[in-house]
């Protein structure tokens, strides 16, 4: 891995993607460095379904009223939710442990974007993760933080241009 923060720079949200399937061994490191996650209280309190098959994808690309469509186009996807009662930060487990499957995507040569499932809705309504519990058929007790998209880029884009980091964010010992 090059420098850190050159890794990070080059890291950015892919919404499109080659007709590639993601070989097994590269789902198997991205699971492992999901499950190398840091969460409160060694909780651990995730849980991940990977998805590859087709159907299943459109389906996902149609759980919310904008943000999902380019699911329909990815050759994999990544379901992170949590067993609710294990842990009362399940959201902030889940989260790091989603950038950890987008961290390691990107070292492997991958794209990957972030999908929000909590706190969304479809067009029609119904919220995103009730949608999506009854096709996945997620059992009571788990809740859902996002989804992440994952394939062989087919777009670019430049690195992050470290001349617009709000640099104006960061204070130190006051705001």
């Amino acid at each position: 891995m090059e420098n850190m923060i050159e890794f990070l720079k080059t890291r950015r949200s892919i919404r499109k993607f080659q007709d590639r399937p993601v070989e097994e061994e590269k789902i198997e490191a991205m699971m492992k460095a999901a499950l190398l996650a840091p969460s409160s209280k060694s909780s651990r309190p995730w849980h991940f379904v990977v998805v590859d098959d087709k159907e299943k994808l459109q389906k996902m690309a149609e759980s919310r009223e904008m943000g999902s469509q380019f699911l329909s186009g990815a050759p994999l996807a990544v379901l992170v939710l949590a067993e609710e009662k294990k842990s009362n930060v399940w959201v902030e487990d889940c989260s790091i442990a989603a950038l950890l499957i987008q961290l390691a995507a990107h070292d492997l040569g991958l794209g990957s974007c972030w999908v929000q499932v909590r706190n969304r809705m479809k067009e029609d309504g119904v919220s995103t993760e009730d949608f999506l519990k009854e096709v996945f058929e997620v059992p009571d007790g788990m809740k859902m933080e996002c989804i992440i998209g994952i394939g062989y880029k087919d777009e670019e884009k430049r690195p992050v241009d470290e001349a617009k980091l709000l640099t104006d964010r960061v204070h130190r010992n006051k705001f």
